[in-house]
């Protein structure tokens, strides 16, 4: 198998939603724009997609009208992550079987685990997929760090392929770095630290910004990848203010907000997730049109 599943940006997509369930005309919208604004690939049901509060059936029909509306054209990635382990890998087999091209598995959370935990966990979603499976750090979400000796046996699966790194902590992610080598590529799991992964080697970004900016998103892995640092530092710099704008409340609640405002289906969050509050929004829509966008 080849381990690597994309090289440069796949967008954490949002799951345009409303009173009455997902709204797939927003969706089918969205993703074709996506697709023509150069994304590398497309997370479908992760965080950003507000996959913990669809149901198990929005879930997967999510999942198969993303890869009949994709059509090949960029990686289809699906979460199916869960606290849950079962759970993941009855959701991980249904996602290969629908023709989705790899997984992101978030680590449990709440219940959380041991280091021994999170390999056997892991291990066991990845057997049961016949598509290469991203590991997915977020510490600050789940409680559950996994940690770069651990990310080094997990390595050595063939069907792992990747790490999501959003532990915020560039120190442990240089450490991953250094134990796998070209066994696992690495991403960075958190938009203002994309140029500083890439110098460590990563292999490109799983973004929430590409929702609001994808062509300068990628225009920021690109410049790196073409050997000019100093473009995509600008880019990176540049961005710093918008993409703290899209974390000042819990994501995915202010990418929603912006979403909407781009016409994206409405700023509809299911509970516990509550739209976001009118001055922040009102900061966010400042930004998005100091980058051209008409908000």
């Amino acid at each position: 198998m080849n381990k690597t599943l994309f090289q440069g940006v796949a967008t954490a997509i949002v799951t345009p939603l409303n009173a009455n369930g997902v709204d797939y005309e927003a969706f089918s919208r969205l993703l074709n724009w996506q697709i023509a604004e150069g994304v590398n690939a497309l997370v479908i049901a992760g965080t950003t997609g507000e996959g913990s509060t669809l149901t198990d059936e929005e879930h997967r029909e999510v999942l198969k009208f993303a890869v009949q509306t994709v059509q090949s054209r960029v990686p289809v990635i699906a979460g199916t992550g869960s606290n849950d382990i079962a759970y993941a890998v009855d959701l991980t087999k249904h996602a290969c079987a629908l023709g989705c091209d790899g997984m992101l598995v978030v680590t449990p959370y709440y219940n959380k685990a041991t280091q021994k935990g999170l390999v056997r966990s892991f291990t066991e979603i990845a057997d049961a997929s016949d598509k290469p499976v991203i590991l997915y750090n977020v510490p600050s979400r789940t409680g559950c760090n996994l940690l770069p000796k651990t990310c080094a046996e997990l390595a050595d699966h063939p069907n792992i392929c990747g790490i999501k790194e959003a532990s915020g902590n560039i120190s442990q992610i240089a450490e991953v770095a250094a134990l796998v080598g070209d066994k696992m590529d690495i991403y960075s799991g958190n938009d203002d630290q994309i140029v500083p992964v890439l110098s460590l080697g990563g292999k490109g970004v799983i973004s929430v910004l590409s929702n609001v900016l994808p062509k300068q998103t990628v225009a920021m892995c690109d410049a790196f990848f073409a050997g000019n640092v100093a473009e995509s530092r600008r880019l990176q710099l540049e961005l710093l203010p918008l993409i703290n704008a899209l974390f000042c409340e819990v994501n995915p609640i202010p990418v929603k907000a912006a979403m909407a405002a781009m016409g994206f289906g409405e700023n509809y969050l299911r509970l516990p997730l509550t739209p976001m509050e009118e001055n922040n929004e009102a900061m966010l829509r400042a930004l998005m049109r100091e980058q051209g966008l008409k908000v």
